[in-house]
Formats: C-alpha cells, sequence, structure tokens
C-alpha cells in the first residue's frame, strides 16, 4: 500500500487543523492505520491509530484534542487536531499495518510521507 498524507500547514496555538492519508489499493479496510509525529531534534512518537474494527487509541498528550477516523470508502484515515499547542509542532507521518498485534502504536509496515504541522504561540 501507499500512503500520500496532506493538509498541514501553519496555525496559530488553539487553532485546527486536519490531516489525510489516502492509501492506494483496494484492501484499505484490512488494514489497521497509524499517525505519528516527529518534532526537530526528537524521536518520532506515537500520536494516534485506528484499527480496521473502528476502535481508537491516543496518545496521553493528543487525548481528547486529536480524533482519527477512516473511510474506507475512500481510502482514507484523517487526523483532526483541535486546541493545538505549540508543542504539536512537527512533521506528521501516517502508516498502515497489515497485521493484527494487541499493541498499540507499534509494527507498522508501511509509512507514508510526512506533512509539516507547524503551530505558533
Amino acid at each position: 500500500v501507499q500512503l500520500q498524507a496532506s493538509g498541514g500547514g501553519l496555525v496559530q496555538a488553539g487553532g485546527s487543523l486536519r490531516l489525510s492519508c489516502a492509501a492506494s489499493g483496494r484492501t484499505f479496510s484490512r488494514y489497521a492505520m497509524g499517525w505519528f509525529r516527529q518534532a526537530p531534534g526528537k524521536e518520532r512518537e506515537f500520536v494516534g491509530s485506528v484499527r480496521t474494527s473502528g476502535s481508537t487509541y491516543y496518545s496521553d498528550s493528543v487525548k481528547g484534542r486529536f480524533t482519527i477516523s477512516r473511510d474506507n470508502a475512500k481510502n482514507t484515515v484523517y487526523l483532526q487536531m483541535n486546541s493545538l499547542k505549540p508543542e504539536d509542532t512537527a512533521v506528521y507521518y501516517c502508516a498502515a499495518r497489515d497485521y493484527y498485534t494487541p499493541t498499540i502504536g507499534e509494527g507498522y509496515n508501511y509509512w507514508g510521507q510526512g506533512t509539516l504541522v507547524t503551530v505558533s504561540s
């Protein structure tokens, strides 16, 4: 599967952005999808994910502010980001996993290019 993330940009603190990740192929519904981010000088970190069942998971740092959703008919996963903070500034990556694991945030074997989100104070 090939993944194409989009929707990044510059936003003021407190604002919102919605990221999209479009996937190629006809079996999108069989993939668990995740969002990760990497801030300058930091390691990549898990943001959130949605399983094939629709169950969603979030890191503590974004819980209550970010929402992941998927549209299997459009082969797209979204990351709605509200109440953005300067510390949310990072390159955001979407990823896909084609097998089940109970582990959250690990084992993703397909990655898209990143999209930059910059939150100004």
